[in-house]
């Protein structure tokens, strides 16, 4: 049976790493990078709140066509609300697979400082556009917080709070191995 595995973290956690081995290890499993997809519209850095709604939309019928047809899909991305979330659970429900809610854990400081060292030395597009998001998120949020990352860490945490069957599975900074080891547990499981 398919699986739609929604691999969930805060910013450089390391999902889309994670996501890229986990479809490799499926024969026509689907990377479904939905920062990828958004990078794909036009001048969407104008408008990031509409090219997100929009790069999900195409991201659910994408991850339909390939359920359908029973093969896998996995969306890394950072979800600090539940509404996307429940889209795929249904989504997978419709399509009759099986749903994998894995949320990657990490202390706060270890998300914060590994999103800097990312930001510092970007190895791909997703990564750049990531910084300019925060970087945006920050100047706009300076009078009640400097630390925009910190923020979505935090309200990362606190989606959590309503989502008692997802994965919880540490990140241990340096260990991808061990990491996507527990990760293919926890899906096992579904």
């Amino acid at each position: 049976m398919a699986t739609l595995v929604l691999l969930n973290g805060p910013p450089a956690s390391g999902k889309s790493t994670l996501a890229f081995r986990l479809v490799e290890a499926r024969p026509l499993a689907l990377n479904l990078d939905i920062d990828v997809v958004r990078g794909l519209l036009g001048a969407w850095i104008a408008q990031p709140a509409d090219a997100g709604l929009a790069a999900r939309a195409l991201a659910i019928s994408m991850a339909k066509t390939h359920l359908r047809a029973g093969l896998d899909v996995v969306v890394p991305q950072f979800l600090a609300h539940v509404g996307f979330i429940e889209e795929l659970e249904q989504l997978a429900a419709d399509c009759g697979v099986r749903f994998a809610e894995v949320a990657l854990m990490l202390d706060r400081g270890t998300a914060i400082r590994a999103f800097n060292q990312r930001s510092r030395t970007p190895q791909t597009q997703s990564h750049v556009d990531a910084s300019a998001l925060v970087e945006r998120a920050g100047s706009v949020e300076r009078a009640g917080s400097e630390d925009a990352v910190g923020a979505m860490y935090d309200a990362y945490t606190h989606m959590l709070e309503r989502r008692p069957n997802a994965h919880r599975i540490p990140v241990e900074v340096g260990d991808v191995d061990g990491t996507l080891a527990r990760i293919e547990h926890a899906i096992a499981l579904n």
